[in-house]
Protein backbone atom coordinates (compact mmCIF):
# COMPACT_ATOMS: atom_id res chain seq x y z
CA UNK A 1 0.00 0.00 0.00
CA UNK A 2 1.03 3.06 -1.03
CA UNK A 3 2.19 6.13 1.68
CA UNK A 4 -0.68 8.79 0.92
CA UNK A 5 -0.30 12.29 0.86
CA UNK A 6 -2.92 15.29 2.02
CA UNK A 7 -3.78 17.92 -0.25
CA UNK A 8 -5.91 20.81 0.23
CA UNK A 9 -6.88 22.80 -2.72
CA UNK A 10 -7.10 26.29 -2.11
CA UNK A 11 -7.72 27.65 -6.06
CA UNK A 12 -11.37 28.16 -4.58
CA UNK A 13 -10.20 30.92 -1.99
CA UNK A 14 -6.26 32.03 -2.71
CA UNK A 15 -7.08 31.21 -6.10
CA UNK A 16 -9.36 33.62 -6.81
CA UNK A 17 -9.44 36.07 -4.22
CA UNK A 18 -7.63 38.90 -6.45
CA UNK A 19 -8.38 37.83 -10.20
CA UNK A 20 -9.76 40.81 -12.25
CA UNK A 21 -12.66 38.61 -13.65
CA UNK A 22 -15.77 37.81 -11.09
CA UNK A 23 -16.25 34.50 -10.71
CA UNK A 24 -19.90 33.86 -9.77
CA UNK A 25 -21.54 31.46 -6.64
CA UNK A 26 -22.58 29.30 -9.33
CA UNK A 27 -19.36 28.78 -11.16
CA UNK A 28 -17.13 28.53 -7.92
CA UNK A 29 -19.74 25.38 -7.19
CA UNK A 30 -18.87 23.94 -10.00
CA UNK A 31 -15.06 24.40 -9.70
CA UNK A 32 -15.42 22.74 -6.24
CA UNK A 33 -17.64 20.31 -7.98
CA UNK A 34 -14.97 19.70 -10.81
CA UNK A 35 -12.21 18.94 -8.01
CA UNK A 36 -14.25 16.48 -6.19
CA UNK A 37 -15.02 14.93 -9.08
CA UNK A 38 -10.79 14.42 -9.96
CA UNK A 39 -11.02 12.91 -5.63
CA UNK A 40 -9.74 16.57 -3.79
CA UNK A 41 -10.92 15.84 -0.61
CA UNK A 42 -10.24 18.68 0.88
CA UNK A 43 -10.77 22.74 -0.10
CA UNK A 44 -10.37 26.01 1.05
CA UNK A 45 -13.78 27.36 0.06
CA UNK A 46 -13.85 31.17 0.38
CA UNK A 47 -13.37 33.23 3.13
CA UNK A 48 -15.09 36.01 5.46
CA UNK A 49 -13.16 38.93 4.84
CA UNK A 50 -14.66 42.01 4.47
CA UNK A 51 -16.13 42.45 0.82
CA UNK A 52 -15.04 45.90 -0.02
CA UNK A 53 -11.17 44.57 0.84
CA UNK A 54 -11.99 41.32 -1.38
CA UNK A 55 -14.67 41.46 -3.05
CA UNK A 56 -14.25 38.24 -4.63
CA UNK A 57 -15.05 36.53 -1.66
CA UNK A 58 -18.57 38.51 -1.06
CA UNK A 59 -20.44 35.66 -1.66
CA UNK A 60 -19.15 33.51 1.24
CA UNK A 61 -22.01 33.01 3.22
CA UNK A 62 -24.08 31.78 0.41
CA UNK A 63 -21.47 29.48 -0.87
CA UNK A 64 -20.30 27.14 2.19
CA UNK A 65 -24.28 25.92 3.03
CA UNK A 66 -24.20 25.20 -0.78
CA UNK A 67 -20.89 23.23 -0.63
CA UNK A 68 -22.04 21.30 2.60
CA UNK A 69 -25.05 20.35 1.24
CA UNK A 70 -23.81 19.24 -1.49
CA UNK A 71 -20.63 17.25 -0.49
CA UNK A 72 -20.85 16.62 3.30
CA UNK A 73 -18.16 14.47 3.08
CA UNK A 74 -15.71 17.09 2.07
CA UNK A 75 -13.10 18.39 3.76
CA UNK A 76 -14.19 22.56 3.27
CA UNK A 77 -12.33 25.18 5.34
CA UNK A 78 -12.82 28.95 5.11
CA UNK A 79 -10.76 31.75 6.13
CA UNK A 80 -11.57 33.99 8.70
CA UNK A 81 -9.87 37.56 9.77
CA UNK A 82 -11.23 38.03 13.25
CA UNK A 83 -13.94 36.98 15.69
CA UNK A 84 -16.59 38.52 13.65
CA UNK A 85 -15.41 36.73 10.68
CA UNK A 86 -15.66 33.82 12.51
CA UNK A 87 -18.87 34.27 13.83
CA UNK A 88 -20.35 34.89 10.35
CA UNK A 89 -18.28 31.61 9.24
CA UNK A 90 -20.12 29.53 12.14
CA UNK A 91 -23.77 31.21 11.17
CA UNK A 92 -23.20 30.05 7.66
CA UNK A 93 -22.60 26.51 8.75
CA UNK A 94 -18.71 26.16 8.13
CA UNK A 95 -16.75 23.41 9.89
CA UNK A 96 -13.31 24.42 9.79
CA UNK A 97 -11.91 27.59 9.52
CA UNK A 98 -8.39 28.90 9.40
CA UNK A 99 -6.81 32.13 10.55
CA UNK A 100 -3.81 34.28 8.83
CA UNK A 101 -0.92 35.42 11.43
CA UNK A 102 1.74 37.02 9.15
CA UNK A 103 5.67 36.20 10.79
CA UNK A 104 6.45 39.97 10.36
CA UNK A 105 5.32 43.65 11.66
CA UNK A 106 4.91 45.03 8.34
CA UNK A 107 2.89 42.49 6.28
CA UNK A 108 0.79 42.15 9.17
CA UNK A 109 0.06 46.24 9.04
CA UNK A 110 -0.62 45.58 5.02
CA UNK A 111 -3.09 42.34 5.60
CA UNK A 112 -4.94 43.32 8.33
CA UNK A 113 -4.43 46.70 9.37
CA UNK A 114 -2.86 45.25 12.71
CA UNK A 115 0.93 45.51 14.03
CA UNK A 116 2.08 41.14 14.87
CA UNK A 117 1.28 41.49 18.93
CA UNK A 118 -2.36 42.40 18.01
CA UNK A 119 -2.54 39.95 15.17
CA UNK A 120 -0.88 37.04 17.68
CA UNK A 121 -3.51 38.00 20.02
CA UNK A 122 -6.39 38.08 17.62
CA UNK A 123 -5.34 34.75 16.05
CA UNK A 124 -5.10 33.56 19.44
CA UNK A 125 -8.89 34.35 20.37
CA UNK A 126 -10.60 33.41 17.02
CA UNK A 127 -8.79 29.41 17.16
CA UNK A 128 -10.02 29.09 20.49
CA UNK A 129 -13.45 30.32 19.86
CA UNK A 130 -13.62 28.38 17.16
CA UNK A 131 -12.65 25.33 19.57
CA UNK A 132 -15.13 26.40 21.79
CA UNK A 133 -17.73 25.95 19.27
CA UNK A 134 -16.79 22.72 18.01
CA UNK A 135 -15.00 23.64 14.92
CA UNK A 136 -12.04 22.22 13.19
CA UNK A 137 -9.01 24.71 13.00
CA UNK A 138 -6.21 25.66 10.50
CA UNK A 139 -3.26 28.61 11.57
CA UNK A 140 -1.28 29.81 8.46
CA UNK A 141 2.22 31.28 9.61
CA UNK A 142 2.76 33.83 6.44
CA UNK A 143 6.03 35.11 4.60
CA UNK A 144 7.56 32.24 6.74
CA UNK A 145 10.86 32.45 4.43
CA UNK A 146 10.10 35.44 3.08
CA UNK A 147 8.51 39.08 3.54
CA UNK A 148 8.04 41.20 0.50
CA UNK A 149 8.59 44.60 2.79
CA UNK A 150 11.28 43.41 5.42
CA UNK A 151 13.16 40.73 3.54
CA UNK A 152 14.24 37.32 5.11
CA UNK A 153 12.07 36.07 7.97
CA UNK A 154 14.21 34.88 11.04
CA UNK A 155 13.52 31.73 11.67
CA UNK A 156 13.59 31.55 14.92
CA UNK A 157 10.52 33.91 14.55
CA UNK A 158 8.46 31.27 12.41
CA UNK A 159 8.77 28.45 15.20
CA UNK A 160 7.84 30.86 17.80
CA UNK A 161 4.57 31.85 16.35
CA UNK A 162 3.96 28.08 15.15
CA UNK A 163 4.10 27.12 18.57
CA UNK A 164 1.55 29.70 19.48
CA UNK A 165 -0.80 28.53 17.41
CA UNK A 166 -0.19 24.87 18.54
CA UNK A 167 -0.92 26.21 21.86
CA UNK A 168 -4.12 28.20 20.91
CA UNK A 169 -5.31 24.46 19.41
CA UNK A 170 -4.51 25.03 15.57
CA UNK A 171 -4.98 20.91 14.77
CA UNK A 172 -2.96 22.45 11.52
CA UNK A 173 -0.13 24.66 11.12
CA UNK A 174 1.04 25.55 7.44
CA UNK A 175 3.46 27.20 6.94
CA UNK A 176 3.02 29.48 4.16
CA UNK A 177 6.24 31.06 1.59
CA UNK A 178 3.22 33.48 0.57
CA UNK A 179 5.76 35.27 -2.47
CA UNK A 180 7.41 32.07 -3.59
CA UNK A 181 10.96 32.95 -2.33
CA UNK A 182 12.03 29.57 -0.84
CA UNK A 183 14.52 27.52 -2.10
CA UNK A 184 14.51 23.73 -1.00
CA UNK A 185 17.55 24.01 1.42
CA UNK A 186 15.46 26.86 3.38
CA UNK A 187 12.15 24.63 3.28
CA UNK A 188 14.59 21.56 4.98
CA UNK A 189 16.31 23.81 7.44
CA UNK A 190 12.92 25.34 8.42
CA UNK A 191 11.20 22.14 9.08
CA UNK A 192 13.98 20.35 10.63
CA UNK A 193 13.87 23.33 13.27
CA UNK A 194 10.08 23.21 13.13
CA UNK A 195 9.32 19.90 13.89
CA UNK A 196 11.04 19.50 17.04
CA UNK A 197 8.70 22.45 17.96
CA UNK A 198 5.60 21.10 16.46
CA UNK A 199 4.14 17.62 16.08
CA UNK A 200 5.25 17.27 12.38
CA UNK A 201 1.90 15.35 11.60
CA UNK A 202 -0.06 18.53 12.35
CA UNK A 203 2.75 20.55 9.79
CA UNK A 204 1.16 21.89 6.55
CA UNK A 205 3.18 23.88 3.52
CA UNK A 206 1.46 25.95 1.56
CA UNK A 207 4.13 27.09 -1.58
CA UNK A 208 3.93 29.35 -4.29
CA UNK A 209 5.92 28.64 -7.83
CA UNK A 210 6.95 32.58 -8.40
CA UNK A 211 10.39 31.57 -9.06
CA UNK A 212 9.89 27.82 -10.58
CA UNK A 213 10.50 26.36 -7.54
CA UNK A 214 7.54 25.43 -6.14
CA UNK A 215 7.75 21.80 -6.87
CA UNK A 216 11.57 21.70 -5.45
CA UNK A 217 10.23 23.01 -2.53
CA UNK A 218 7.50 20.65 -2.10
CA UNK A 219 9.79 17.51 -2.63
CA UNK A 220 12.13 19.04 -0.07
CA UNK A 221 8.62 19.24 2.69
CA UNK A 222 8.16 15.54 1.75
CA UNK A 223 12.05 14.85 2.20
CA UNK A 224 11.40 16.44 5.97
CA UNK A 225 8.66 14.53 6.21
CA UNK A 226 5.88 16.66 5.79
CA UNK A 227 2.16 15.01 4.53
CA UNK A 228 -0.02 18.08 4.47
CA UNK A 229 0.12 20.53 1.43
CA UNK A 230 -1.81 23.46 -0.11
CA UNK A 231 -1.87 23.46 -3.83
CA UNK A 232 -3.96 25.50 -6.64
CA UNK A 233 -5.72 23.67 -9.71
CA UNK A 234 -3.87 25.29 -12.60
CA UNK A 235 -2.04 27.19 -10.44
CA UNK A 236 -4.28 30.15 -9.41
CA UNK A 237 -3.48 32.50 -6.89
CA UNK A 238 -1.62 35.13 -5.85
CA UNK A 239 -2.11 37.66 -2.76
CA UNK A 240 -3.28 40.96 -3.26
CA UNK A 241 -1.20 42.25 -0.02
CA UNK A 242 1.94 40.67 -1.19
CA UNK A 243 3.78 42.44 -4.13
CA UNK A 244 5.21 39.29 -5.99
CA UNK A 245 2.85 36.89 -4.75
CA UNK A 246 2.33 35.11 -7.94
CA UNK A 247 0.63 31.65 -8.44
CA UNK A 248 0.64 28.62 -6.12
CA UNK A 249 2.34 25.89 -6.79
CA UNK A 250 -0.26 23.80 -9.50
CA UNK A 251 -2.18 20.97 -7.96
CA UNK A 252 -1.69 18.68 -11.10
CA UNK A 253 2.28 19.28 -10.60
CA UNK A 254 2.26 18.36 -7.40
CA UNK A 255 -0.10 15.08 -7.59
CA UNK A 256 2.29 14.30 -11.01
CA UNK A 257 6.00 14.37 -8.31
CA UNK A 258 4.05 12.34 -5.91
CA UNK A 259 1.89 9.71 -7.70
CA UNK A 260 5.23 9.25 -10.15
CA UNK A 261 7.68 9.03 -6.63
CA UNK A 262 5.33 6.13 -5.53
CA UNK A 263 2.90 8.43 -3.22
CA UNK A 264 -0.60 8.07 -3.62
CA UNK A 265 -3.03 11.55 -3.62
CA UNK A 266 -6.41 10.32 -4.28
CA UNK A 267 -6.61 12.44 -7.35
CA UNK A 268 -6.89 11.60 -10.94
CA UNK A 269 -4.55 13.48 -13.17
CA UNK A 270 -7.00 13.65 -16.54
CA UNK A 271 -9.97 14.65 -13.99
CA UNK A 272 -8.20 17.61 -12.60
CA UNK A 273 -7.38 18.88 -15.38
CA UNK A 274 -11.32 19.26 -16.47
CA UNK A 275 -11.38 21.72 -13.37
CA UNK A 276 -8.55 23.67 -14.73
CA UNK A 277 -9.92 23.80 -17.86
CA UNK A 278 -13.53 25.22 -16.32
CA UNK A 279 -11.18 27.84 -14.65
CA UNK A 280 -9.60 28.88 -17.82
CA UNK A 281 -12.89 29.54 -19.40
CA UNK A 282 -13.92 31.47 -15.65
CA UNK A 283 -11.01 33.73 -16.04
CA UNK A 284 -10.36 33.67 -19.94
CA UNK A 285 -6.62 33.12 -19.87
CA UNK A 286 -4.52 30.41 -20.13
CA UNK A 287 -3.54 28.16 -16.71
CA UNK A 288 -2.08 25.15 -15.77
CA UNK A 289 1.35 24.18 -13.80
CA UNK A 290 4.46 23.41 -15.44
CA UNK A 291 3.29 19.95 -15.90
CA UNK A 292 0.06 20.64 -17.71
CA UNK A 293 1.01 20.86 -21.42
CA UNK A 294 2.43 17.11 -21.01
CA UNK A 295 -0.61 16.72 -19.34
CA UNK A 296 -3.22 17.66 -22.03
CA UNK A 297 -1.01 16.00 -24.43
CA UNK A 298 -1.39 12.34 -22.33
CA UNK A 299 -5.25 13.18 -22.42
CA UNK A 300 -5.34 14.18 -25.87
CA UNK A 301 -3.98 10.92 -26.92
CA UNK A 302 -5.69 9.05 -24.70
CA UNK A 303 -8.92 10.39 -26.37
CA UNK A 304 -7.97 9.34 -30.15
CA UNK A 305 -6.92 6.09 -29.04
CA UNK A 306 -10.53 5.75 -27.33
CA UNK A 307 -11.75 6.81 -30.87
CA UNK A 308 -10.03 4.91 -32.72
CA UNK A 309 -10.83 1.78 -30.41
CA UNK A 310 -14.54 2.44 -30.97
Amino acid sequence: MREQIHITDVSPRDGLQNQALHVDTQAKLELIGLLVDAGVRSVEATSFVSPKAVPQMADAAELVPLVRGRWPELRTSVLVPNLKGLERARLAGAEEIAVVLSATETMNRKNINMGLDEALDVSEQTLRQALAAGLRTRAYVAVAFECPFEGLTPLDEVVRLAQRMHAAGAHEIVIADTIGAAAPGQVRQRFAALREAVPLEQLAVHLHDTRGLGAANAWAALESGVRRFDASAGGIGGCPFAPGAAGNLATEDLVLMAQNSGLDTGIDLQALMQAVAFAERQLQRPLGGRSSAWLRRQGAARREAACAAA
